[in-house]
């Protein structure tokens, strides 16, 4: 990993390590257990979309997975929420492995139309399966437990979500610099020229975008512990479509790219609640303006301006 990356994670695991300490209240405690959630859930989307060029209209779906498994197994059936989580983060898997096959062999936005309706599909047994899942009022989530510790305040849950974003960045810088990581990248320049390289493509395009689903699965049960509630619209097409929009502004193909697009995103319908009923034209015009005057996102193009990789 280049020194830049690792000086990089130094600035992040800092922010984390201090950030409690200076935020006012609850509100902005919340907000930045938010921030972290999203970030790796768009950490793992762009693997897939920024690195391997691979379209994903349908990523909440997976969210929404993960999310109802740590909700419906340890109410209904009694599972540890732990067992759960991780129930949930392999049906996932499983599900990702099996579609992955016929869905990449579509392109553009055929491929995109397929991942949204994947997407659609899953939020729609949600919202039927009454009986398991409550249907469109959703259900409660059982709190979760670390050790026989049980996470009840909103400290608890920030030093679990910033361990687990730290690690997550880590991760995902590794694996950016493994051959892995490298076949990715030449995936997304060429397929037919990493096939002539030897790349075999499909494997790698199952293996990413299972990777990347369960890192949503995985997210989607975090969330659903933290909040304790889950409905149907943890998988709807309009998340979907903010996950994307996260690692489009931020940056595709940047990590620190991911974790920008998700703090401001996050953030940012906070901030235009102030403008009573236009806070969607300011969002939209914000977000036209960025995609205007940076269309490679804001990381890589600062990274471009001052000379930086990202």
């Amino acid at each position: 990993m280049k020194k830049s990356a690792y000086f990089g994670l130094y600035i992040v695991v800092a922010i984390l390590l201090v950030l409690p300490f200076v935020l006012p209240n609850s509100f902005y405690m919340d907000l930045a257990i938010r921030m972290a959630i999203n970030a790796m859930i768009v950490l793992g989307l762009n693997l897939l979309i920024g690195f391997a060029g691979q379209i994903s209209m349908g990523h909440a779906g997976f969210l929404g997975i993960g999310a109802y498994a740590s909700a419906v197994l340890p109410t209904h059936f009694g599972w540890h929420p732990l067992l759960a989580m991780a129930a949930g983060a392999l049906a996932t898997g499983v599900l990702a492995a099996v579609v992955a096959r016929p869905i990449f062999k579509l392109k553009g936005h055929y491929l995109a139309m397929a991942t949204l309706g994947l997407g659609i599909i899953i939020n729609i047994v949600l919202r039927n399966e009454a009986a398991l899942t409550g249907g469109p009022d959703g259900m409660a989530v059982p709190s979760l437990g670390l050790l026989g510790f049980e996470l009840s305040s909103d400290k608890h849950w920030y030093w679990v979500v910033a361990l687990l974003l730290s690690i997550s960045v880590w991760a995902s810088l590794n694996l950016i610099d493994s051959p892995f990581g490298r076949a990715l990248r030449a995936l997304h320049g060429s397929e037919v020229a990493s096939q002539v390289a030897g790349v075999n493509v499909v494997r790698y395009k199952v293996s990413i975008f299972v990777i990347s689903a369960v890192f949503a699965s995985l997210m989607g049960s975090v969330t659903a512990h933290y909040v304790g509630f889950v409905t149907p619209n943890f998988a709807d097409f309009f998340h979907s479509i903010e996950l994307v929009t996260m690692v489009v502004i931020g940056g595709m193909a940047s990590v620190y790219g991911s974790l920008v697009g998700a703090v401001l995103l996050t953030a940012l319908p906070q901030a235009l609640a102030t403008f009573e009923g236009w806070e969607t034209v300011a969002f939209g015009t914000i977000l036209m303006v960025c995609m205007i005057f940076m269309p490679r996102g804001l990381v890589p193009t600062l990274a471009a301006k001052f000379g930086k990789g990202a």
